[in-house]
């Protein structure tokens, strides 16, 4: 059965009503179309030749299409290698944010631990410190520890993520504590209770948090570039600033077709997770 929108076919009849769904429709396109066109013209002018590139007035649509630039692409820089150690970092940076975060979210949501107010401020308190006033510390941190040109100088940070943990201490809150409660009589650990009821639970709000790591994996190129100090061990964002960007023996045509495949995973990242994002929040509902 199709579901009632907020306008009936008589609301739309209306004059009024007809020119604000207009508009409304209107802003949409423009949206969609801001959006895939930067899209649409990185992949078209991988296929052009470099001179109808850089040819003026540009052109939309290529008038030969070379698909050979993208074999040229693929082979200019290895892209595997870069794009594994993406992956391991947002692997590693995810369970990080589950285990550590969450735990800590856990606590100082449903176990009460002592001073758990104290605690969430003085978290809370950290947001005002700009990022890059603990840079430094960080760094050298790391290095007193031997960590870098390592995925830890990434994990370890990963773990103390103050806006990540209030993301996961606000949704803890809004489960119903009977589950946990429930939990207990029937003789479960806290330990149970996190991994068999609040983690499953909680499962929109942590595809929300997979989103934004695999975002902060794979553009940031500032700090593995600081971090990293063998190519090897370069994310795919430092690579391509470092050897794609800057590169002036290498073709534009060439260069789109690397961007253009930077592209493509976090779309389908974005797809894949967005329909635990979409799930419904009766899931941690209580009824009865």
């Amino acid at each position: 059965m199709k579901e009632r929108g907020i306008l009936s076919p008589s609301d739309l009849r209306k004059p009024l009503n007809k020119a604000v769904y207009g508009l409304m429709v209107l802003c949409i396109a423009v949206m969609v179309v801001t959006m895939l066109y930067p899209i649409a013209m990185t992949l078209f002018n991988g296929l052009k030749s470099n001179p109808e590139v850089n040819s003026f007035p540009p052109r939309f649509f290529p008038q030969e299409w070379h698909w050979e630039n993208y074999a040229r692409g693929w082979t200019f820089i290895d892209l595997p290698t870069y794009l594994k150690n993406t992956l391991l970092i947002f692997a590693g940076n995810l369970l990080m944010t589950v285990l550590v975060l969450g735990l800590a979210a856990f606590s100082i949501s449903r176990i009460g631990v002592p001073f758990g107010r104290g605690i969430y401020f003085f978290i809370l308190m950290t947001l005002f410190i700009p990022a890059s006033s603990y840079m430094i510390p960080n760094f050298v941190n790391l290095k007193e520890l031997g960590l870098l040109n390592s995925y830890w100088a990434f994990w370890l940070p990963a773990g103390a993520s103050a806006y990540y943990f209030l993301l996961i201490k606000n949704f803890f809150d809004g489960i119903h504590p009977e589950i946990f409660e429930a939990a207990r009589i029937d003789g479960a650990s806290e330990w149970t209770g996190f991994i068999r009821i609040a983690v499953p639970l909680s499962v929109p709000i942590f595809a929300t948090l997979a989103i934004f790591i695999f975002s902060t994996a794979w553009n940031d190129w500032f700090w593995p570039s600081l971090v990293m100090q063998t190519e090897d061990k370069y994310t795919l964002a430092t690579a391509i600033y470092k050897y794609v960007v800057g590169a002036r023996s290498l073709d534009t045509n060439v260069k789109f077709t690397i961007l253009f495949m930077a592209m493509i995973p976090p779309i389908f990242i974005f797809l894949f997770f967005q329909k635990f994002i979409m799930r419904s929040v009766s899931l941690s509902a209580v009824k009865g």
